[in-house]
C-alpha cells in the first residue's frame, strides 16, 4: 500500500505566530518535487500538539493539495480516545488518505488500553491506518504481539517503526510476514531498516535535504547498497539532529540554512540560541560543503 519517503512535515508560522500557508505549500511542493512519496502532517516535528484541532486539519489540506495523488496522512496524538475519535473523523472528511497514530501521550496507557484505544480511533476515520510504535518518546510499546492482535482489522496498514532497536524490524517480519508496511521513523538507522526490508522512511530531515533522503531508498530498492551507504554515511551527522529534544528547532534551522525558510516554532518552543545554534549551524554547513554528487537511479 504505502511505501517509500513519506517526511514528517514542519508547520511554518509567521511573525505572529498564525499559520503560514504560503510557506508551507513552498516547502511541501519542494518535497514532492524530489521524489517523495506522500507527506504527513502535524506529527512531533509538525509541532502538531502546540496546534489547534483546526489548524492541523488546515495543515492537511495544505499536504493534500501537494501530494495529489499521493498519500496525505495526519497524526492523531490526543491525550482522550474522544477527542482522538473526534479529530480522526474530521480528518477523513478533510480529504486524509489515512491517519497515523500516536498511543495517549499522556497518559501511558496499559497493553489492553492501547489496544482498546487504537481499535477506536481506527473506527472512527474508517481510514487506513499507520501506528506509531514509539516507545522512546512517548513510552507506550506498541510490540509485535499487539501487532499481531491488531492484525484483524485490515485498516492497520502500516507501522511506523520507532523503537530504536534496529532488532524489531525484524521481530516484526518474522512475526507477522508482510502484514504490515514497515517504516522506519529514526532517520539515523533508516539505512539499517531499510537493508532489513523496511519499505518506507518517515523521514525529518528529509524537510531540508529531500534529494539525498530520497536517493538512499531508492538506491537501496534496487540493491545498489554501495552507493546508498556512501550517501548515507555522509548524511549520518544531519540525521542525528533528529534523535533529540530539540530536533524541531535544529530541523528548522537546517530549512533555513539549505532552503531559505524560517524557523520559527510555536511556545514554549523556542529557535536555537547562542553555542547550541552555532554548533548546529556547524554541522549543516559542513555537510553542505561536502554533499556527495548523487548518482541517476
Amino acid at each position: 500500500m504505502w511505501q517509500g519517503v513519506i517526511p514528517a512535515v514542519t508547520t511554518k508560522f509567521k511573525e505572529d505566530g498564525s499559520l503560514d500557508h504560503a510557506e508551507m505549500e513552498r516547502c511541501f511542493a519542494y518535497q514532492m518535487e524530489a521524489g517523495c512519496h506522500g507527506l504527513v502532517a502535524c506529527g512531533t516535528l509538525g509541532e502538531g500538539n502546540m496546534l489547534s484541532q483546526e489548524e492541523r486539519l488546515e495543515v492537511l489540506r495544505l499536504c493534500k493539495r501537494a501530494t495529489a495523488d499521493k498519500p496525505a496522512l495526519l497524526t492523531i496524538s490526543e491525550p482522550g480516545t474522544r477527542e482522538a475519535c473526534a479529530l480522526a473523523k474530521e480528518a477523513a472528511s478533510a480529504g486524509a488518505d489515512g491517519v497515523m497514530i500516536v498511543p495517549s501521550p499522556i497518559y501511558h496507557t496499559s497493553r489492553s488500553e492501547t489496544i482498546a484505544n487504537l481499535r477506536a480511533i481506527a473506527e472512527a476515520a474508517d481510514l487506513p491506518v499507520m501506528i506509531y510504535s514509539n516507545r522512546v518518546g512517548y513510552r507506550v510499546d506498541v510490540t509485535p504481539d499487539m501487532m499481531e492482535e491488531l492484525a484483524d482489522d485490515a485498516r492497520f496498514a502500516a507501522i511506523k517503526e520507532s523503537s530504536d532497536d534496529i532488532r524489531r524490524t525484524t521481530e516484526i517480519f518474522n512475526r507477522l510476514g508482510d502484514r504490515f508496511a514497515v517504516f522506519t521513523g529514526v532517520d539515523n538507522l533508516a539505512y539499517e531498516a531499510l537493508t532489513a526490508g523496511a519499505v518506507g522512511w518517515i523521514a525529518g530531515l528529509v524537510v531540508a535535504f529531500p534529494r539525498e533522503t530520497v536517493a538512499i531508498y531508492e538506491l537501496v530498492r534496487r540493491q545498489r547498497y554501495r552507493e546508498a551507504l556512501e550517501i548515507y554515511r555522509w548524511f549520518r551527522p544531519l540525521l542525528d539532529l533528529d534523535v533529540s529534544t530539540f530536533l524541531v528547532q535544529q530541523i528548522k534551522l537546517a530549512e533555513v540554512i539549505e532552503t531559505n525558510s524560517n524557523d520559527r516554532v510555536r511556545l514554549p518552543r523556542q529557535p536555537l540560541s547562542g553555542e547550541h545554534r552555532a554548533n548546529v549551524e556547524r554541522t549543516i554547513k559542513l555537510a553542505i560543503e561536502s554533499r556527495p554528487t548523487l548518482p541517476h537511479f
